[in-house]
């Protein structure tokens, strides 16, 4: 993963792209996530059910023992399928990372893709988040070896769903509309050039439901997302290296042994002072590795 890291709108936390992660298991299932292209409306559709990929958050939650508010659940539950959605329309050989800041009620959601190893994970941050006039939508992309791009974009209410659209039709320059055909099931439709306006724009939940029976469709891709952070604790030993060196008095605080969430997905890690010092000392010697820029 190309990324080095950005900073958490709203929030100032560092989040690392972590290049040397545990890849995801590829003998999991996974979600199958299928995009097909509207024939005769030059349009494009995504749509997966998303249980599969809830129960694996849950779980995710649960042995982590991270608390999270029903409201601000939901709200990521319907930003994790439209990420995902997303995703999979998108090249191969990005790395994308959503920030989706809302003032009310004032929480960040954030999400990150590997589109390489179709790894999927993210967080929600109800706590220290800004407060400021606006929601803000912030998109972060790394295609290949280019630099990283990011974009902005501010939106109303509190709805994911409507975020994502308008990061479409202000960022992406297109409509992309969203539809929630059953509790878990979700389609993405993004309009494409030539796009047949007056159809795409009139698209209702059970026009989409019935796609495949009153439209031709051709499939253009199947692709597998799995809910996979990576972390571990060779990373959590570089988030800890530069406060390590300056104050390991303060840092530690007299006990052997720490405790740092994972700054993308929030699992705990335990960091003893012996196994750190010892990581410290050998980036030393073969040199201080650098800090990834904001």
């Amino acid at each position: 993963m190309g990324l080095g890291g950005w900073t958490m709108a709203g929030t100032g936390e560092r989040v690392l792209a972590m290049p040397e992660t545990t890849p995801p298991n590829t003998a999991d299932a996974g979600l199958e996530l299928r995009t097909h292209f509207v024939r005769h409306r030059n349009a494009v559709v995504a749509r997966a059910d998303f249980g599969e990929l809830y129960v694996d958050y849950y779980l995710h939650l649960s042995s982590n023992l991270i608390k999270v508010a029903p409201e601000h659940d939901a709200m990521f539950k319907r930003a994790l399928a439209a990420f995902t959605l997303h995703a999979t329309t998108r090249p191969w050989n990005e790395f994308i990372a959503w920030t989706i800041n809302f003032q009310q009620p004032l929480v960040n959601l954030f999400l990150t893709a590997d589109n390489e190893t179709g790894a999927v994970t993210g967080r929600v941050f109800a706590e220290n988040v800004k407060e400021g006039p606006d929601n803000l939508f912030f998109a972060d992309v790394v295609r290949g070896s280019q630099p990283k791009r990011r974009s902005a974009v501010t939106f109303q209410g509190s709805d994911p769903i409507v975020a994502v659209e308008a990061f479409y039709a202000q960022s992406e320059q297109r409509g992309a509309r969203f539809f929630q055909i059953a509790e878990e099931d979700v389609a993405l439709v993004i309009e494409h050039p030539d796009c047949d306006l007056p159809w795409f724009r009139g698209l209702s939940n059970p026009q989409v439901a019935s796609l495949d029976q009153d439209e031709t469709l051709a499939l253009l891709e199947r692709r597998i997302y799995r809910w996979h952070c990576g972390c571990n604790q060779l990373r959590m030993m570089e988030v800890l290296s530069p406060t390590m060196r300056q104050d390991p008095v303060a840092l530690f605080a007299g006990d052997p042994t720490i405790e740092i969430r994972c700054p993308r997905c929030g699992a705990r890690h335990a960091i003893t002072r012996e196994a750190l010092e010892a990581f410290v000392g050998q980036n030393q010697e073969g040199g201080t590795p650098p800090e990834p820029s904001a």
